[in-house]
């Protein structure tokens, strides 16, 4: 039904996504209504497709955005035992799904880090997030925060070392669960990351990785994508 889910407004969109099941929690509803995607895709924004941001990267279709706000939910929103949960967005790109997943972690110290390899990427998403009053107030407060970085090797923010991340949501296809990814997922927590079955790109599955209080580790496969690699910066 993704193909049918786009529309001529965010609303429209967003309650295309939701009629046709693509979106199913309230709360997922809620917060992708608040976030207008025209100030995040460059071009037909409310089309439920993928779109050019440049630098080879896109932002992927919002029926994939949804998919992975839904997997990753109950380690989003705070909880009696995690009022403030941490989350990890890698290759953040646009910046959009970085500002949805913020809008979920509630105003008790709750943030969202970007990572991108690519410096202007970095800098497209926060110019992104602050179009917005929403986003402007996420931004000074630090729950949105947008680095530079290899996200193969995860990200830890200066000052808060050995803090971990509940849930980590990898935007690009990845060669492995790379173990750094591995280590710096809470336990318990959750991973959405796309990998690269066969190391030709031609292969794609999305896996859910979760880890439990004990730091058991169980890989669900979820289903196929074609995502751009999560590897090297691009050559100049």
């Amino acid at each position: 039904m993704a193909w049918r889910s786009s529309g001529v407004t965010n609303r429209d969109l967003v309650e295309n996504l939701w009629r046709h099941q693509l979106i199913t929690h309230p709360d997922v509803k809620a917060a992708f209504l608040k976030v207008d995607r025209a100030h995040y895709a460059p071009s037909f924004p409310y089309d439920d497709s993928p779109q050019p941001i440049g630098h080879e990267a896109t932002i992927s279709a919002p029926h994939m955005h949804a998919a992975a706000v839904e997997k990753l939910l109950p380690f989003i929103v705070p909880s009696e035992s995690n009022p403030a949960p941490r989350v990890l967005d890698i290759g953040s790109g646009s910046g959009y799904l970085t500002h949805v997943m913020a809008e979920l972690v509630g105003d008790a110290g709750g943030t969202v880090t970007g990572v991108e390899h690519i410096a202007p990427l970095r800098d497209l998403g926060e110019k992104n997030v602050a179009k917005s009053a929403r986003g402007r107030e996420f931004l000074a407060s630090g729950r949105v925060r947008f680095r530079v970085g290899d996200g193969r090797k995860g990200w830890v923010e200066p000052g808060e070392e050995g803090r971990k991340w509940d849930a980590i949501h990898v935007g690009a296809s990845a060669a492995e669960v790379h173990p750094a990814l591995l280590e710096q997922l809470n336990a318990p927590g959750r991973m959405f990351i796309p990998v690269d079955d066969d190391g030709a790109g031609w292969d794609q599955h999305v896996w859910c990785v979760e880890k439990d209080r004990e730091g058991r580790v169980r890989r669900e496969k979820l289903f196929g994508v074609r995502y751009v690699p999560l590897t090297d910066p691009p050559k100049k």
